[in-house]
């Protein structure tokens, strides 16, 4: 999926737009000479590219602009040689220490000849020349088909670049006669040096570079075509030498400063890749003194710093950061609704969105759930994120939930967060961000009901503006006593006993005989239990109308759990010795009373059903 085009972009293509408005005016470096028809490039040219590991493709500029690959090709042939040859083989003909020289240092081993690395152009011809094939012919089309399985599509060689490599490269030519001369190369040079003119007059784009660099952070699996493009034991090889040998003479403080593996191109291509998160291509000719692309270093600077993107800050990502996805018809509050209330927010509440999280939440796996997040927006006015199996919630993650809040702010749909207490950064970064729009801005609770129970509450202040809030109710529209007649209701009503109990007091006690029947008449109530983390957890909020304790007229059983008074409230209660005689007295009202209650039972039933299937306890 391109996430170019969306009316309402992520945060991260965003922040991609943002850097190329940031140095595309950039006006440092030079485009290489020494191939002439490099020197042809369009210095304004400039694209960037950013693929994650399961295939989402950010892009911003001239990301499909064509160029050469160059030395880009030679991590990606690397690969190949040890695939053919294996590792120890290739080992006696190239190694794997850095050199901190130039791209074209002749720098050999005393003695055996051996090139000091894969990346400088001596052990890229090394390299060349261990790729298996009966002809040169074979060996380019393995060359061509393999970076097309890692570009996920056809890749062609670029015939004017190519013959004008092959005019200059006299100097690649005499190295391809010194690895003759040790024995490197066991055939002659001169084809093998061909080979690897042609292998870096490929013709690629940054968006290219992009995906093979997430192929390589997928384990060599292209996360766009779902292809191999290189077996998974040879990664590791081929990021290795792109991290400690891939920038050249600049690749120590590369390392230092951004953190990524990767490689860089004279066209002023660079390819980046994350370890198990993504891949970033970019394009920009004007290179530095060091052969690379000065846009580029910046960028991926930039990235790196921005979106905590460092190899060794980046802690273990799990496979699915969205442990749970359900809306608010799925799943309601614990606050028991009338009847009527129930039937709109059936509809309604397909608008309230939650994703539970789970594992360290970085760039990688905050992407997901920002992707998540903006799907189906013209759907929604709610997104809960539940924060509670989440580890770790780094800075790129509280930048990237910061500008998806606003984002939806913006088209009124509002970011709640729930237990917050395991992001304390992000709390922090949300106020300091936010200012004096954080108490506005900012909605957090301790538990997804009251979250839940927030959002429904909107959404039927919305759907009934002139509804009054009930803050009693009379016996005649008591639930328990609906279909009765008046002189029933009546009947039932001389048997009630009026109880007022003051707000934050105990109205029922966990361990308490059963002996009566409690009906709210004004007021509310929440019924809580206390879990074993020593946690309080709310079962069901009542309001005026509503009947609890009902359980006590089926089996006598102590109370199980707690029912506090959440303002000051009245009770009528109906004991059970007095509902017992309406059997004999007026077994029609017994009957409706049960049926009832019975109905009401049968919801929150419903309601656990649901909640089980979803949650899968």
């Amino acid at each position: 999926m391109n996430l170019a085009d969306s009316s309402l972009s992520s945060p991260i293509l965003d922040y991609l737009r943002f850097l190329h408005a940031k140095y595309a005016t950039l006006d440092e470096g030079a485009v290489a000479t020494y191939i002439p028809e490099l020197a042809k490039a369009d210095p304004s040219l400039f694209g960037i590219c950013l693929v994650t590991a399961d295939g989402q493709i950010y892009e911003v500029g001239d990301s499909q602009h064509h160029f050469t690959i160059q030395s880009i090709s030679k991590p990606f042939v690397y690969g190949m040689a040890l695939e053919d040859k294996t590792r120890t083989e290739v080992f006696t003909k190239i190694g794997v220490e850095p050199t901190g020289e130039a791209f074209n240092a002749i720098s050999l081993e005393p003695g055996t000849g051996r090139p000091r690395n894969p990346m400088i152009n001596a052990g890229a011809i090394a390299a060349a020349g261990q790729i298996a094939g009966k002809s040169q012919n074979t060996r380019l089309q393995r060359i061509l088909d393999t970076f097309s399985l890692y570009a996920g599509r056809e890749v062609e060689l670029d015939s004017s670049v190519y013959q004008s490599e092959s005019d200059t490269g006299h100097r690649n030519r005499a190295i391809g006669y010194m690895l003759r001369n040790f024995d490197i190369l066991t055939e002659d040079p001169l084809p093998v040096v061909d080979l690897y003119f042609k292998q870096c007059s490929l013709s690629v784009t940054c968006r290219d570079l992009a995906i093979m660099g997430a192929t390589l952070a997928n384990h060599g699996v292209n996360p766009v075509t779902g292809r191999r493009a290189i077996r998974g034991e040879y990664v590791e090889s081929v990021l290795s030498v792109m991290a400690s040998c891939g920038m050249y003479d600049y690749a120590g403080e590369w390392i230092y400063r951004v953190g990524m593996p990767a490689k860089s191109g004279v066209a002023g291509g660079i390819v980046a890749v994350l370890p198990g998160q993504l891949g970033i291509g970019i394009y920009s000719p004007p290179l530095d003194v060091r052969g690379n692309s000065v846009r580029g270093i910046k960028v991926c600077d930039d990235l790196s710093r921005h979106f905590d993107l460092h190899l060794f800050n980046s802690p273990h990502t799990s496979s699915s950061v969205v442990r749970l996805e359900f809306n608010g018809s799925e799943v309601n509050s614990s606050r028991v609704r009338t009847l009527e209330e129930a039937s709109l927010l059936r509809t309604a509440g397909r608008s309230i969105l939650v994703l539970q999280l789970q594992g360290n939440l970085v760039f990688s796996t905050a992407e997901v759930v920002v992707r998540e997040a903006m799907k189906d927006l013209g759907n929604r006015r709610f997104i809960i994120l539940d924060l509670k199996r989440t580890l770790v919630v780094n800075e790129s993650t509280c930048r990237l939930f910061h500008q998806l809040l606003l984002k939806l702010a913006s088209s009124g749909i509002k970011l709640i967060f729930t237990h917050i207490f395991r992001a304390p950064m992000l709390r922090r970064y949300m106020k300091a961000k936010l200012g004096e729009n954080w108490t506005t801005m900012f909605h957090f609770f301790d538990d997804n009901d009251p979250a839940l129970e927030w959002c429904e509450n909107h959404l039927l202040a919305e759907l009934q503006p002139n509804h009054p809030v009930e803050a009693s109710a009379t016996h005649s529209e008591y639930d328990m006593l609906e279909g009765l007649k008046p002189d029933e209701v009546s009947i039932v009503s001389r048997l009630f006993v009026r109880q007022q109990y003051r707000k934050g007091s105990v109205v029922v006690n966990a361990g308490d005989a059963a002996r009566e029947l409690f009906v709210l008449a004004r007021g509310t109530v929440s019924v809580t239990v206390t879990l074993a983390s020593g946690m309080q957890k709310r079962l069901a909020t009542f309001s005026p109308g509503m009947a609890f304790g009902e359980m006590a007229l089926l089996d006598e059983s102590p109370r199980s759990a707690v029912v506090m008074a959440d303002t000051d409230v009245e009770c009528d209660l109906l004991p059970i010795e007095a509902f017992e005689k309406l059997e004999d007295t007026h077994p029609h009202i017994k009957i409706v009373l049960l049926r009832n209650l019975a109905r009401h039972l049968s919801t929150k039933l419903r309601k656990a059903n649901r909640e089980v299937s979803i949650f899968d306890y």
